[in-house]
């Protein structure tokens, strides 16, 4: 196995680790009474939802689309 999909694998686990640590922190009473007064979840979530996004699109690119 090359070392850039082995890479790739390893971004793709970490991003879905982030997606559902980012998904989890969504359902939180915090981060509901957040979303209903400001309309958007807190800065620390929406990292954890975009960071696993970015690691998830990197990975999956490295894992399948890279020779």
């Amino acid at each position: 196995m090359a070392s850039s999909k082995l890479v790739g694998i390893v971004l793709l686990v970490v991003g879905i680790a982030l997606l559902y640590f980012g998904y989890q922190s969504t359902q939180s009473v915090g981060d509901q009474i957040s979303e209903t007064l400001t309309g958007r979840f807190t800065d620390n979530t929406m990292w954890y939802l975009i960071g696993g996004a970015a690691l998830i699109a990197a990975g999956g690119f490295l894992s399948f689309f890279r020779k």
